[in-house]
Parts: C-alpha cells; structure tokens; sequence
C-alpha cells in the first residue's frame, strides 16, 4: 500500500471543511448573495452537485484576491476550498495538484500576515517551529488549523517526495497546539485528524497507533456519533493496522447504518457511506 492510498481518506475529512470556513466571507464580499452557501453544501447528499458548482465560488474568492491579496481572511478561505475541490473531487492530477500547491500557498501567506511567528513555517527548523509554536496567541487558531488541514492535503498529494513527508511533523505540532487551545473546535475534529496521522504508519516506523485510536473515539463522542467519518478513519487506520477484523466490520456496519443527515456534516456523512462499502468488500482480501 502506498503512503498516498494511505492518506487518501483522512484527506477527504480533513479537506472537507474547508467548504464551511467560506460562506461569511463570501457573503461579506458580495452583500450577502451567498448567506448559508456553504452550509447547504455541507448538508447536500448530491456529491455531483457539489463536484460541479464549487467551481464558481473559487473563481468569486480569486477574483476578490485580485485586488485585495493580502486579505487575511479571504487566502484562508480560499486555500480551504482550494484544498477540500482539489483534493476530493478533481480526478486529473495535474490539475488537482496544481490546486493543492495554490491552497498551500495560500494558507502559509493568510498565517504569516495574521502573526509574524507563523512565516515560512515550511523552511525552518524543527526546533526553531516549535519555540515559535510556544508563542502563539490563541486568536491565531482558525490559521493554524487552516494552515494543518491544507498542508495535509498537499503532503498527500506530494507523498512520492520524501521531503514533503518530513513535514507531516510539523503538520501534528501545529494539531496538537490547536487541540490545546480548544478541544472542541470544528466540532472536535481535531481529534479525528490527528488521529488519523497518527495511524499512518505501523508501530515500527514511527505510528502511534494506541493513541490514534484514543483520538478516533474523543472524536465520536464529541460529534455525539454523528460525525461518520470518524468511525471510517477508525476502521481503516486502526482496526486494519492491528488487523482487528470485528472492530473493522462493527464500526463501518453502524456508518452504514446511520442517517447520513446531520447538520454541518451531510456531504462528509455521504462520502463516509460510500468509503465504508469500498471497505466492507476489501475485508476479506485484507484480513
């Protein structure tokens, strides 16, 4: 299995929110058209739908750049949708790259003008990060979170260059400091998506994997259960990783049998549907 296949699914929750961070900012920018856009993508079941019309709104936030480039605000907004259509719902890899490169660049540009100690976080040193890391203030989270969630998804998308896999520490310090700062922000899915980096790899190269499946179950109780993809990630980075195959089927048999209805998580509920089928019909080649 390549790291790329490994990512590929907490990429999907993980770039999924990037959709809710942009209505009130496209709606300041346009009086108001766009109030509750983002929300009814979110609660939209019609992944189609959603793979076709998102188009439209990048090009709104680009447009707006044009003339205000360093709007904080719009850059984080606009790497998070960037990063959620590029990474889930764009098919030719050219392009689909060529998106995560932009989202990433946008969302390290809207870190450094929010706080200075937030610049070039991907060519310092480890250590140099991490005292900086200590100084944040926490109006700076929506950033920092932003910046983890979009830099994951260009991590993934670059996972043949080993390079880029060294930053996944960076990406976990950035988690874990905004998990300090507020457990339940997002809807506590922090939690899912450091557990999920923490499953990636086994025991022996590095991965946690006892502590991810900490993560994955402080994840589901926060959303009440709701949060279906949560149960997916657990499923797949844990229970297969210590091939657990009752553990595996349990979780993905109650997503499929859950209400994908949820507000703020319909669209993500979805595709969690659709992943644990994928994954009920590999278990037995798997176990």
């Amino acid at each position: 299995m390549t790291l790329r296949r490994v990512f590929k699914t907490a990429v999907v929750a993980l770039s999924l929110s990037g959709f809710a961070a942009c209505g009130g900012v496209v709606s300041s920018i346009t009086g108001g058209v766009s109030e509750g856009l983002a929300k009814g993508i979110m609660n939209q079941q019609d992944t189609q739908l959603v793979a076709e019309g998102v188009p439209t709104y990048l090009l709104i936030l680009d447009g707006f750049l044009e003339s205000n480039p360093d709007n904080a605000d719009v850059l984080l907004a606009t790497a998070k949708l960037y990063s959620a259509y590029g990474g889930v719902f764009v098919t030719d890899e050219r392009r689909s790259k060529a998106m995560l490169d932009k989202a990433k660049s946008y969302a390290m540009k809207s870190a450094c003008l929010t706080d200075a100690d937030l610049c070039a976080l991907d060519t310092i040193p480890f250590p140099v990060f991490q005292e900086r890391l200590q100084g944040l203030d926490e109006d700076t989270l929506p950033y920092v979170y932003g910046l983890a969630t979009t830099w994951t998804g260009w991590i993934q998308k670059n996972s043949a260059d080993w390079n880029a896999i060294a930053d996944l520490a960076k990406v976990k310090a950035l988690l874990a400091w905004a998990q300090d700062q507020d457990s339940g922000y997002d809807g506590g899915s922090i939690m899912m998506y450091r557990g999920a980096l923490e499953t990636i790899l086994p025991p022996a190269m590095g991965g946690k994997p006892e502590e991810g499946k900490a993560l994955f179950e402080q994840a589901i109780e926060a959303s009440d259960g709701k949060n279906l993809m949560a149960k997916v990630l657990y499923a797949e980075r844990y229970a297969r990783l210590v091939f657990d195959r009752s553990l595996h089927d349990s979780l993905l048999q109650e997503v499929l049998a859950a209400d994908v209805q949820a507000d703020g998580l319909t669209l993500m509920n979805t595709l969690a549907q659709k992943q644990a089928r994928e994954l009920l019909a590999s278990a037995d080649d798997y176990f």
